[in-house]
């Protein structure tokens, strides 16, 4: 470990010492157990006085301690065991953030199984693709939609055996399905197993070996097709004793699960550091009630998606811009002392004391409420992952008050390997790597990393795991550099960095995260590749500009008249332009286009994590770019729009190219 991890680890400690941390024998000894035997070591030791899981259901939170954890996951393994599941067959997770999720996956696991994850979101003939390239032999399934959703493709799925259904919600005609059982039906099939083969569970969970492939993980597929990559238990224990070492976090703290189960940054949270470390997870009732959930429970611990933070700082900006004027300008003088203080610590520069009296001011008066106000007042850290996050989301929050960190990672690397060390927070970057964590910079910039949490492979790819693995090292695909500091900046995705015709080197992520810093900018895409100007296209934020557009009394019935609104484009224009003044010239947009729908993962044009298929926008929206490069000043539309019902809307408009 190096010395300022350390000395940074330490400086925590001492400061809060709250933290219950995990004894040292136990946390590196983690390497030498699966994960269903770190769960029953937890059961053993935190046994039935610590919580282990809660559940918001109905508005009253259900809990369940450690026992209680290690109990579902054996019985789902044992029920598992009694269907005839056979060591190292493929079992597909088709689940929401809930307990059984997790009893489902652990349990799954504990008899040998691995598990496929995958989005609740995904149409149908996605989900049976996935399945049948794994040949998965069971498959748990969230609620009767995704069970429909499985019944409509019975047929193409001849490896599955059954699918259990973990809600019995509008199940009850299903029951006379052979192919169908309820999860509560796969626990009375493990009891009785169970109390038949006293010692068969134990023989199983102890045959399981570190390294043996605990799960598979689509990853984003944002240039290219998803693969499957690999991920052993070892590679979980090993980021998590590398977190509970460095970050702010220790036995009986609360963590939060937001994020979709099919993503790194659930599992190696929620199979991998609360389990490791004994910490509670927390399931919200649902995503729109997740802050009220905070204020609940005071989690002390999250990590989400930039898009999170982004929509959060967009909601408090116009709350505060619609408030009366003392509020709004107390707002802005401690948005101003915020920030200062977030640049000099940044650049590392002293705050002298007159600022840090208006700084506890301000928290006092402004910072603090507000923090309550949005569920965030308890928590010791955020993290931000998974995308890169515009620096003036970050600089928002931090100036609010809230320690919000961004981090670097991705699927092969087990997650979040990178992270920004307190007092050494640059909004710009995403900081240094966690200790055991090794970072190379190739000639042509792009980023690998070596550590034992990297991937075992892609499943039946040798060549793509070949050609991502070399002598340990794993290549990212993504271009960076490091500063003097040894802090790393992420400039883009390798394949995604573009050359205006003058020869200008320029990443889209830079501008794009820029401007969805806008409450009116839901999503942006940057275009100009070989050309002479930059050009964009520019999602609107629906929820926030139509209240801009009723407070002005402007009329529109959905999202495509909204958009085409000559006096929002006014307003997106105006926005547009105040990035433009941060960007040097070669990066100033020119033209832009106020997409008429959404973009839309159902639609293929963003991964199920939110990230935007560059590629694919490109082909599907070639003539809209064409036009923003000729002397066009609009374009008529004509096209269909599918439904998630299976309707289909014609859509016919006219879309206006307008200059910034």
């Amino acid at each position: 470990m190096s010395n300022n991890w350390i000395k940074w680890a330490t400086k925590l400690n001492a400061i809060n010492n709250k933290i219950e941390q995990i004894d040292e024998e136990s946390l590196s000894s983690l390497g030498q157990f699966t994960l269903p035997q770190i769960l029953l070591r937890q059961a053993e030791k935190l046994g039935s006085d610590r919580i282990a899981l809660r559940e918001k259901a109905y508005g009253i939170w259900q809990t369940y301690n450690w026992r209680d954890y290690f109990r579902y996951a054996k019985l789902v393994g044992m029920g598992l065991f009694a269907l005839g599941l056979k060591r190292g067959e493929n079992i597909g997770l088709i689940l929401e953030n809930h307990p059984e999720w997790l009893f489902a996956e652990l349990g799954a696991q504990s008899v040998g199984g691995v598990v496929l994850p995958l989005f609740t979101s995904s149409a149908a003939k996605e989900l049976v693709k996935v399945l049948n390239s794994v040949e998965a032999a069971y498959i748990f399934a969230q609620d009767q939609k995704q069970v429909d959703k499985l019944l409509a493709y019975r047929e193409d799925l001849p490896h599955t055996k059954c699918v259990i259904y973990t809600d019995p919600t509008g199940m009850r005609t299903y029951r006379d399905n052979p192919w169908l059982i309820s999860f509560s039906q796969l626990l009375d099939l493990g009891e009785e197993l169970d109390n038949e083969q006293l010692e068969l569970f134990n023989k199983e969970l102890w045959e399981g070996d570190p390294d043996d492939i605990a799960l598979m993980l689509m990853t984003s597929g944002t240039t290219g097709e998803p693969k499957l990559a690999m991920l052993s238990h070892s590679n979980f224990t090993d980021i998590a004793s590398r977190w509970i070492k460095t970050a702010p976090i220790g036995i009986g703290d609360n963590w939060i699960s937001m994020t979709p189960t099919a993503w790194i940054i659930d599992q190696m949270w929620g199979v991998g550091i609360t389990l490791c470390g004994g910490l509670i997870i927390n399931f919200p009732e649902t995503f729109e009630t997740a802050v009220e959930d905070f204020r609940e429970i005071g989690p002390t611990v999250i990590i989400t998606s930039s898009r999170f933070w982004e929509d959060l700082a967009s909601i408090i900006r116009i709350k505060i811009n619609n408030s009366g004027f003392i509020k709004r300008r107390l707002y802005n003088l401690s948005q101003d002392i915020g920030r200062e203080i977030v640049d000099l610590e940044s650049e590392k520069k002293r705050i002298s004391a007159r600022l840090k009296a208006l700084r506890w001011l301000s928290t006092l008066i402004v910072s603090r409420p507000l923090l309550d106000r949005i569920g965030c007042l308890n928590f010791r850290v955020a993290y931000t992952g998974g995308h890169p996050i515009s620096p003036d989301v970050m600089r928002f929050f931090r100036a609010n008050g809230l320690n919000l960190k961004q981090c670097y990672g991705m699927t092969e690397t087990c997650g979040m390997f990178q992270v920004q060390p307190d007092e050494e927070v640059n909004p710009e970057t995403v900081g240094k790597p966690l200790p055991g964590t090794e970072i190379k910079i190739t000639e042509d910039q792009e980023v690998l990393v070596r550590s034992k949490s990297n991937f075992v492979g892609y499943y039946q790819d040798p060549d793509a795991t070949a050609g991502a693995l070399k002598d340990g090292w794993f290549y990212t695909g993504d271009t960076a550099y490091l500063d003097d500091d040894g802090r790393l900046y992420i400039t883009g995705r390798k394949q995604d960095i573009m050359q205006t015709r003058e020869g200008d080197a320029f990443s889209p992520d830079f501008i794009e995260t820029r401007l969805k810093f806008s409450p009116y900018i839901k999503e942006a895409v940057i275009w100009g590749e070989g050309k002479n100007y930059l050009t964009a296209f520019v999602n609107i934020d629906f929820g926030n500009v139509g209240n801009w557009a009723k407070n002005r009394k402007i009329p529109y019935t959905n999202y495509t008249d909204l958009s085409q609104q000559q006096a929002v484009e006014g307003l997106i224009r105006g926005e547009v332009a105040e990035v433009n003044n941060q960007l040097p010239n070669p990066m100033k947009l020119v033209k832009i286009i106020l997409l008429y729908k959404l973009l839309d993962a159902d639609d293929g044009e963003l991964t199920r994590t939110g990230k935007v298929r560059r590629k694919f926008v490109f082909g599907q929206y070639k003539d809209l770019i064409d036009a923003m490069y000729s002397e066009k000043t609009e374009l008529s539309i004509k096209c269909e729009m599918p439904h998630r019902d299976g309707t289909v809307r014609a859509i016919e408009t006219t879309v206006r190219i307008l200059t910034v």
